[in-house]
């Protein structure tokens, strides 16, 4: 789609800076027409379709995907036999099989998933999530050295390994084979491993780099079933009931929702509405979940609790949780990482002010550096990826923020902008000798850092990034799928659009405009600045609204100060269970001043 899309309702410049276009061009509306005509859709959501490139035959199994329509054979992973063939055996002969796993929801699920699977077979693994402030990332030779000590003759990364050259070497030097389930960036020097099953290795043609480490973990199991069917073994565990741990792992690591993943999360979605696996429900009831679980709650509620225990607690909480079966216990676990969030969000509020003040004296009244890389001896090592990601989201750049240690080391974490791959820039910085040791993917990275090597680090990324930044920043016009007014923001309007999710990465949410709507009765709520107002047409119609982070920006300033004239409303809808009655609710994404 070559033409240049129309300004939509003719704004050029926001309330925020942006343009709005419309998301689909000539040939997207005439694809959106096609569409509705031949699945017997609804127009808004054969828009959306098309608007999210997705073709005319391809419409009926995007609307209802499967797993078994989606995922390829497992064998298409490069060395997924051999790695399949090794767990097998390890089974077979009742092994002692340890786990090492990432200390954030996708390692934390990769692991629950593994428990959960070997104890079929009535193996307990040991398993070992490293320390994010004490161990950092990935294998260690110490944690290796205690896993082998311990009995352990196969060993399991799962959500990291891909860069771990001399802890896995040490481990194979030690007799004990080692296995590789990761979906992070590589370079081609892979470590010793006895089989790497990463469909971001260099050498993998899958086609499914897309997907999160537990994503990976359940071709995996798949093909570890497969190996065991064909050997004779009878009484395989059913994977389809572990899908609300890979749904959990897929939403929470941002991964695009497209394709494979967006089939998990669907069918994961039906799993977790049963309430099969203790450990999810207990943490669905301490974050006071109303309604069916949906991305929302795995994405912002469920998943930060999780995280919660590696950023400021203890890191392996979230896997003893979704491996359980004692409610009791899932109901203690999930009360001490409600109130470990508490504090994490206590700490994240602190951290973000203070970050958000040097960010914004950095680039003044001007342009500013395409990537921001601040660090802070007062911020908590555990939350620096949050105010990352706050400091992308407010100043639309990427952004580092880097914990310093006394010893004038630093631990840093990244959020990147669609477009700008962060991970590949890490990776270069470590090849070239500037710092020790990172990695990650596109959207996310984390480093560390020597005495010395903030300014130098700062300079490379922004040599290495700024074109891009660039050229993503201006692309960043706010795509808008269709304008409604408050009173046709109906639930049913609502539930019909979702047949098009699960929204994320990858999946747009659709943005909806409302055009000269007013604010009416905004105000400040929650600690986050956020700020809540009804929003009302001219007929009478209202929809409760809210702006997250809003205090404090040129959005939350007109929403205050200065709602009193129609204006253009942008933003995103979803299904508020209140009590047990459903009601729409507008997110707020931007305002524009109807042109006079």
């Amino acid at each position: 789609m070559l033409e240049t899309r129309r300004n939509f309702l003719d704004v050029t410049q926001s309330v925020t800076g942006r343009a709005w276009v419309d998301r689909l061009d000539l040939a997207g509306t005439r694809l959106a027409g096609a569409i509705a005509q031949k699945s017997g859709i609804s127009d808004i959501l054969a828009r959306i379709l098309a608007g999210r490139d997705v073709e005319l035959d391809a419409a009926g199994l995007y609307l209802e995907p499967t797993i078994r329509a989606l995922m390829p054979d497992p064998s298409t992973l490069t060395d997924m036999d051999a790695l399949a063939e090794r767990i097998a055996k390890a089974i077979a002969d009742t092994e002692s099989i340890a786990l090492f796993g990432d200390y954030d929801v996708d390692g934390a699920s990769s692991c629950a998933l593994m428990v959960r699977f070997l104890g079929h077979f009535g193996i307990t693994p040991q398993v070992h999530i490293p320390d994010r402030i004490f161990e950092g990332y990935g294998p260690n030779i110490a944690a290796m050295d205690k896993l082998i000590d311990a009995g352990a003759s196969l060993i399991i990364t799962l959500d990291c390994g891909t860069t771990s050259d001399k802890p896995i070497a040490h481990a194979r030097n030690r007799g004990v084979d080692v296995l590789v389930i990761d979906h992070h960036l590589s370079d081609h020097d892979l470590p010793p491993a006895n089989a790497l099953v990463n469909p971001n290795r260099p050498d993998d043609i899958s086609g499914l780099g897309y997907l999160c480490a537990a994503g990976v973990t359940f071709m995996v199991l798949v093909a570890v079933n497969r190996a065991l069917r064909q050997s004779g073994t009878t009484g395989l565990p059913d994977l389809m009931r572990l899908l609300d741990i890979v749904a959990l792992g897929t939403v929470c690591d941002v991964v695009p929702l497209v394709g494979l993943n967006r089939a998990f999360v669907i069918r994961g979605l039906e799993v977790a509405r049963r309430g099969d696996n203790p450990g999810m429900a207990a943490l669905a009831l301490a974050a006071r979940v109303s309604g069916p679980l949906n991305p929302y709650h795995l994405g912002f509620l469920i998943g930060p609790r999780i995280n919660a225990g590696g950023r400021i607690g203890n890191a392996a909480l979230g896997t003893q949780l979704l491996a359980l079966d004692d409610e009791h216990q899932a109901m203690v676990i999930a009360a001490r990482l409600d109130e470990l969030n508490t504090e994490r969000q206590r700490i994240e509020v602190e951290a973000v002010e203070e970050a958000t003040a040097v960010a914004a004296a950095e680039i003044g009244g001007g342009e500013g550096p395409p990537v921001l890389v601040l660090a802070s001896e007062s911020w908590h090592p555990g939350i620096v990826g949050l105010i990352a990601a706050r400091l992308k989201e407010r100043f639309e750049r990427p952004a580092f923020a880097i914990a310093l240690h006394p010893d004038g080391t630093g631990t840093g974490s990244g959020r990147s902008l669609p477009g700008v791959d962060l991970g590949s820039a890490v990776i270069a910085a470590v090849e070239s000798g500037l710092i020790p040791k990172g990695g990650g993917h596109a959207m996310a990275a984390g480093i560390s850092l020597r005495p010395g090597e903030l300014g130098p680090f700062r300079s490379f990324l922004a040599e290495q990034l700024g074109a891009n930044v660039q050229a993503a920043r201006a692309a960043s016009a706010l795509k808008i799928d269709a304008a409604l007014t408050a009173r046709g923001a109906s639930v049913d309007l609502l539930h019909n659009v979702e047949k098009a999710g699960p929204f994320g990465s990858g999946n747009p949410n659709p943005v909806f405009v409302f055009p000269a709507h007013r604010a009416r009765f905004a105000q400040i709520v929650g600690k986050g600045g956020h700020v809540s107002f009804t929003l009302a047409s001219e007929d009478g119609a209202r929809l409760k609204a809210i702006a997250f982070r809003a205090a404090g920006t040129p959005l939350g300033d007109v929403l205050l100060r200065d709602a009193e004239a129609p204006l253009h409303f942008a933003g995103a809808l979803s299904i508020d269970h209140y009590q047990g009655r459903e009601q729409v609710q507008f997110r707020l994404t931007d305002i524009a001043r109807p042109p006079r």
